[in-house]
């Protein structure tokens, strides 16, 4: 059973405990009124160019704002001083994509130099993955600082690995005073993308070390992914988190419903008894699930660090030394 070190504990109750309250839609109408409309520009393309893009960004938000706060630290590229959370254990050959956030990063810089931050980009563009896709729409606050320093030693401690049951999930988005309706309303973000055939082959063949699959398969599921992922495959192989892979709906739980999730972490949230009700109303009414997702995607977007912080000009470095440092209360008087 998965446990977790009582330091980690406390850095997760820091977190939580210091969510930003000058967070706030409209936050750049007066220094950069036309924001959200360039970052929804450039995911349009980039959905165009590559529909999995898009379902990879949207990721983005849960692997930043977890690891120390929605502070775009997940963004920053490795330094010979700092190793950063882009090669951390749940992103690395998982996480891409990156080149949208620096597209948009780009024609921020074009219209407003230095205005709008890293970390408030990834929250604008995980929601537009969402809307673009068929999914709901939101008004988004906004405020946040870049962080200046990455941790891939905290983001190995905190991500949940594919493997993760139930149980683990809701004692860790406890500590982020995220609900148990957060928890499988936001794992509805696999309603869009694929995954590795390398995050379920314990699943097909040595479930729990039996040296058999998992028995929640369903059986003719099982054969599919048996063909897509046999025992020699190229672990990079890629298979859909659901049956309607570019667009967002609520057919992820369906599929759960049915035996047809592709990670554990996702299966579990039907054969446990605390989320399987969840699953069941999600499945049959996408409004309670676009709702609930929504609710949840605000309240992880609050998760501040409560550091210094500053606007980078380059999402995957930090500014020049001596470049203004700010605070949150001074970023929101700017």
């Amino acid at each position: 059973m998965m446990t977790m070190p009582l330091f980690l504990i406390f850095i997760l109750l820091h977190i939580t405990l210091v969510a930003s309250s000058d967070l706030r839609p409209g936050f750049y109408s007066n220094t950069c009124p036309e924001a959200e409309l360039i970052v929804r520009d450039v995911m349009k393309k980039a959905l165009i160019r590559e529909p999995r893009s898009v379902a990879s960004v949207m990721r983005f938000q849960f692997h930043d704002c977890f690891v120390n706060g929605c502070d775009a630290s997940m963004l920053l590229d490795d330094t010979p001083t700092m190793l950063g959370e882009k090669l951390a254990l749940s992103n690395i050959n998982s996480l891409r994509s990156f080149e949208v956030i620096d597209e948009i990063k780009e024609a921020l810089e074009k219209a407003c130099p230095g205005v709008v931050s890293c970390a408030d980009i990834i929250i604008m563009a995980a929601r537009d993955a969402v809307a673009l896709t068929g999914g709901p729409n939101w008004e988004v606050r906004l405020g946040r600082l870049d962080s200046l320093t990455a941790s891939q030693e905290d983001s190995n401690n905190i991500m949940p690995s594919p493997r993760a049951n139930a149980s683990y999930l809701i004692d860790l988005f406890q500590k982020f005073n995220l609900s148990v309706k957060d928890l499988v309303a936001l794992s509805g973000s696999h309603s869009i993308g694929q995954a590795r055939c390398f995050s379920i082959m314990f699943r097909l063949y040595n479930q729990s070390g039996t040296g058999k699959p998992d028995p929640a398969f369903e059986p003719k599921y099982r054969e599919e992914l048996n063909k897509l992922c046999p025992l020699d495959v190229d672990q990079n192989v890629t298979g859909n988190l659901d049956s309607t892979p570019l667009l967002f709906d609520n057919q992820y739980f369906k599929d759960l419903v049915a035996g047809r999730g592709f990670l554990n972490s996702d299966q579990t949230l039907f054969t446990f008894p605390q989320t399987r009700g969840l699953v069941r109303i999600y499945s049959k009414h996408q409004n309670k699930f676009f709702k609930a997702f929504v609710e949840g995607m605000l309240k992880m977007g609050e998760l501040q660090s409560g550091r210094p912080g500053e606007v980078r000009r380059n999402c995957r470095m930090v500014n020049a030394r001596g470049a203004h440092l700010m605070s949150e209360s001074q970023h929101k008087m700017e």
